[in-house]
Order: C-alpha cells, then structure tokens, then sequence
C-alpha cells in the first residue's frame, strides 16, 4: 500500500533548537525510499525557504520549499479560491505577507475585506489599525488557533489564536480560523502531496504531537494518525479524548525501519514498550476552536464593568 505522510514539525522533528533523537534518520529513510511527505505547520511566521534552511541548519539535508505547507500558505489558498480580487491588513510576519504577496493579494489600510492574523508583530498600533478596519466591515481571519506553542520544556510564545481573541473581545466579530484541525488545511495539504507523488497514493497518515490539532484534524478529514509522545501530549491524556490516534507511538524513529522495509512495524505501540518521554505540560487553554466552536457570536463587550 502506497502511503504519504503529512508530519507535523515542533514536538515531532524537533524542540526548540535541537532534533527529537532519530528524527533525521527517519526522514532520510523517506528521501531515500521514495516516500511521499509534506511538513504541515500552523506556525505563519516562517516561509518554507526560512524552514528548510533551519532543518538543514539542524542536520537534515535534502529538502526543499516543496516539503512544507505552513498556515500561511494555507491561508493564502483559502483567500485566492474564495475571494480572489479581495485585500487584507495583516498582523503578522514574513511567511504570512510573503505567501498573499505571492497569490497578488494586496494590502489595504483603510477599507480591507479582511483582517488576518498571524504570529508576530503585534503591537497597540496595528491592534487599534486592525479593530478600525473590522468597526469599518472587514471581516476576521485567523492563520490558526493557537493561543500559544511550547518553545521549550519551560518556555511557551504567544501564537495567533491569542491575538485573534484580542480582536474578538474588542469588536464583537468572531474570527475563522484556519490552519489545524480545520479540514481546508488537511483537504489542500493532501492535494498538495498528491502532486508531490508520482503514483497514486492509497492512504495518507498525519504524524503529530498534538491531540487537539494534529489528531483531529485528522480523524476530521477521514485520514489515519499516528501521535508521537515526543511533544506536548501526555500518554495518560489520551484518554480524554473522543477521538484517538490510529497509533501511539514513541517518536518517528519507531517508523523508521517500518519507511525502509516497506513492512508494518511491530512496534504499533511502543510507549508500553518502554518509559515514556518527558513531556510538555502547560496549564490553559490552548486552541481558540477548542472552547469556542459550538458557541454563537459574542456581542460587543460592554465599556466599562
């Protein structure tokens, strides 16, 4: 059976500036073999080149802009098919404006159809500039849900589920929001990787570390999953869960031989095997859609309390 991979990033490949052990053995095990795969990331801050170029800094070679698809890429996707001759005031950085400069998607100050938020570059001004706008009509668009993402073991960033929410408490306005788990991301990040394939692929798997975004996005869009415990998500928590990983597994290097051979490995649930990682524990929630998604449209807050 021909399968592809979309492979989350942070948590799976690496953490902050050091590689998850075996994880350059195994994608070298997905070039050398001929395996299709696509980084997926709701991270918008960076451009495909700015990740392959970390990647190549962190020791795996052999990559290029077309292995990665980020939230802003997506975002891009999105606006392009759907409202092509649209313009937007960004809050964001250089993946985010680099992606809708390359969809010949303008920016516009003063009457944009939509705000979208990415990671970064949020300040007062362009928060104040982005609510005068959405007071205006334009309408809320987020790159992802994240409220923030682990760094480290002990460091978390701001992500732009955060600002978003910022923008929804002032105007009233309820943001979309792209990225993981919404389906727009998986449905174009498997078109994109059938393109990549030069065969037909029989089945694709999502690799992630995250249980609210990687794993339901996937059960969403009727794809497997396999959940490394390399990342943010404790064995004992996925139980919580409704949805659940086709497969549970240590770190990508459990795939590794499985990508070589060609054969299932029979190490379908290695965290029995063995003592589980550390992992990283963060009190809070984490994603926008998580809390809000069966709730209506907030009106404006009031002024004062």
């Amino acid at each position: 059976m021909k399968t592809g991979y979309l492979i989350d990033m942070d948590g799976v490949i690496y953490r902050e500036n050091n590689l998850i052990p075996g994880a350059a053995e195994f994608v070298q095990a997905l070039l050398v073999n001929g395996v299709p795969f696509i980084f997926l990331t709701n991270n918008s801050a960076p451009t495909p080149e700015d990740l392959s170029v970390r990647l190549k800094h962190l020791g795996i070679q052999g990559l290029t802009s077309k292995h990665f698809y980020t939230s802003a890429l997506n975002t891009a996707d999105f606006l392009s098919e759907t409202d092509p001759s649209c313009t937007v005031f960004v809050i964001g950085e250089g993946g985010i404006l680099t992606a809708l400069h390359e969809r010949k998607i303008a920016n516009d100050a003063l009457h944009p159809s939509y705000v979208v938020v990415g990671e970064g570059a949020s300040t007062m001004e362009k928060l104040t500039k982005a609510h005068e706008c959405l007071e205006r009509g334009a309408r809320l668009l987020a790159t992802n849900p994240d409220n923030w993402c682990p760094v480290s073991s002990e460091k978390t960033r701001p992500g732009a589920g955060a600002t978003a929410a910022f923008l929804e408490a002032s105007s009233g306005r309820r943001a979309y929001y792209l990225g993981k788990p919404n389906g727009y991301m998986f449905h174009r990040a498997r078109r994109k990787l059938a393109e990549l394939s030069l065969v037909t692929l029989e089945q694709v798997v999502m690799i992630g570390d995250t249980m609210e975004t990687d794993i339901r996005g996937a059960f969403e869009a009727g794809m497997q999953s396999f959940l490394v415990l390399s990342g943010s998500t404790q064995l004992e928590s996925i139980g919580d869960y409704v949805y659940q990983p086709t497969r549970v597994l240590q770190s990508v290097a459990d795939l590794t031989a499985e990508v070589r051979t060609g054969k299932p490995s029979d190490r379908l649930d290695s965290p029995a095997l063995g003592p589980k990682l550390n992992s990283f524990g963060r009190g809070g929630l984490r994603h926008q859609t998580d809390i809000f998604t069966l709730h209506k449209p907030r009106p404006r807050p009031a002024m004062t309390k």
